[in-house]
C-alpha cells in the first residue's frame, strides 16, 4: 500500500509529533510505502502575522504542492496527521480532487477550540464547543494568549466549518479514545465517519520489577498537566514516597523550587531508554493532567514497563485506566482525594503486584505495534472501500 502522510511539526517534538512517526515507521516495517509532505513550524517566525492568518486558513502552496505528489503518483491513501497551522485544510481538498481517501487524525481539539485544549485560566472551559463562530475564544485570547492569533485560529474553523470541509473532505476520522470521539461529534462532526484507534508503544521495552521505592511523573511542567495539584500533594506527603519528575516547561522555576524543599527530585529532560527504565522501577507513575487529554500515551508506556497509575478521574485518560486493576483515579482538583490514593498504594502492597500484572496485560492485549498494525490497515482498507 502506498501512503501520503501528511503532518506539520512543532517546534518542541512532543507527542503528536512521536505517535506520527510511530505510525509511520511501524508501517514501513511492515512493507508499505510511505511518503510525507511535512512543514515545520520553525517557519513561523520568519512570516508575518497576516501571512501566517492566511496560511492558517487556506495554504494555496501546500495544497499544490500535495496535488502535484498525488498526480505523479499512485497513492491509496492520504493520512494527515496535523495541518496546523502552515499547511491548513487544503491539503483535503488537494486529495479529494485527485480521487484519494483521506484520513484525518484527531489529536487534539482544534477543529472545535482555537487553543486545541478546552482548558482556560487553569480549568476545564468549553466555551467555544457547538458555536458556529468560536468567539469565546477570540474574546479571551486563547491561542497564545494573543486576540489576533486567536481570531486567525477561529476564522479557520468557522471557515472550514461552513465550507464543510469535515463532512465533505474527509472520509474517515481517527479519535484515539471512546471520550474523544464523543467530543467531536458534540461539536459537530459526523458520527459515522469517526472511528477509534489508540495509540501504542512502538516496541516492547520489557516488564520492570516496581523496585526502585518511588513514584514518576513524565510530561510537561505545565498548569493543564496538573502540576499544582501534584506539587500541593507532595508537600503534604513529606517523606512518604519520593516522587521523581521527567520533563519540562513553563513550571520548571516552581518544580525546582519545590525539589528543594520536599522528596521532589527534577530530572528535567531525559531520552526514552532512561525513561523506560525510571518507568520500569518506579512504584506507580501519576498522571495528573487537568485538560481533556485525547489520549495518554505515557499510561501505557507505564503499563509497558507493567506500572500502575494513579490518574485524574478527567477525559481520556480516566477511559484508560481501570481504577482498581490497572491504576487507580482520583478528583483532578483534589490533592487531598491524590493523597489518598497514594496512601492506598503505600499500604497495599499484594493489590499493588497484581496490579503490575494487570497493567503489563493491558499493554499486551491493546497498545503493542502489532496490535495497532492490526487497527490501522482495518481504517485503511474500510476508507478504501468507500470510494
Amino acid at each position: 500500500m502506498r501512503i501520503l502522510s501528511i503532518h506539520n511539526r512543532y517546534q518542541i517534538r512532543g507527542g503528536e509529533d512521536e505517535s506520527r512517526a510511530a505510525e509511520e515507521n511501524l508501517l514501513r516495517q511492515m512493507g508499505h510505502q510511505v511518503e510525507t509532505y511535512e512543514e515545520n513550524n520553525d517557519r513561523i517566525a520568519a512570516l508575518s502575522s497576516a501571512h501566517l492568518a492566511v496560511k492558517t486558513i487556506w495554504s494555496e502552496a501546500s495544497r499544490q504542492v500535495v496535488q502535484q505528489m498525488l498526480k505523479k503518483a499512485a497513492y491509496d491513501v492520504v493520512h494527515v496527521q496535523n495541518f496546523f497551522p502552515l499547511i491548513s485544510p487544503a491539503v483535503h481538498y488537494a486529495a479529494k480532487a485527485e480521487g484519494v481517501p483521506v484520513i484525518q487524525t484527531l489529536r487534539n481539539y482544534r477543529l472545535l477550540c482555537p487553543n486545541a485544549l478546552f482548558f482556560r485560566n487553569g480549568r476545564v472551559c468549553e466555551d467555544c464547543l457547538g458555536k458556529p463562530i468560536p468567539y469565546p475564544g477570540v474574546i479571551h485570547g486563547c491561542y497564545r494568549e494573543n486576540r489576533v492569533a486567536s481570531a486567525a485560529v477561529a476564522t479557520m474553523i468557522t471557515a472550514h466549518r461552513a465550507m464543510q470541509t469535515w463532512t465533505n473532505q474527509v472520509d474517515l476520522f481517527i479519535a484515539l479514545t471512546q471520550f474523544a470521539r464523543q467530543k467531536f461529534i458534540q461539536g459537530g462532526l459526523p458520527a459515522e465517519k469517526i472511528v477509534i484507534k489508540p495509540n501504542f508503544v512502538p516496541f516492547d521495552p520489557g516488564v520492570g520489577d516496581g523496585s526502585g521505592g518511588y513514584a514518576l511523573f513524565v510530561g510537561r511542567l505545565s498548569v493543564e498537566k496538573g502540576l499544582d495539584v501534584l506539587l500541593e500533594a507532595w508537600q503534604q506527603l513529606g517523606n512518604r514516597i519520593p516522587l521523581k519528575i521527567v520533563g519540562d516547561g513553563p513550571l520548571s522555576e516552581q518544580v525546582k523550587q519545590a525539589a528543594r524543599r520536599s522528596s521532589i527530585e527534577w530530572l528535567g529532560r531525559r531520552p526514552m531508554t532512561e525513561v523506560y527504565d525510571l518507568m520500569g522501577s518506579a512504584k506507580f507513575l501519576v498522571f495528573p493532567s487537568r485538560w481533556y487529554e485525547t489520549f495518554g500515551r505515557v499510561a501505557v508506556e507505564a503499563f509497558a514497563k507493567g506500572t500502575p497509575v494513579i490518574a485524574a478521574n478527567i477525559g481520556a485518560i480516566a477511559e484508560l485506566i481501570d481504577s482498581g486493576r490497572t491504576g487507580l483515579l482520583y478528583n483532578p482538583n483534589s490533592s487531598t482525594d491524590l493523597i489518598a490514593q497514594v496512601e492506598w498504594m503505600l499500604t497495599h502492597s499484594d493489590k499493588l503486584t497484581q496490579m503490575r500484572q494487570e497493567a503489563r496485560a493491558e499493554f499486551e492485549a491493546k497498545y503493542t505495534a502489532q496490535r495497532n498494525y492490526e487497527y490501522l490497515i482495518d481504517i485503511y482498507d474500510k476508507v478504501r472501500s468507500l470510494m
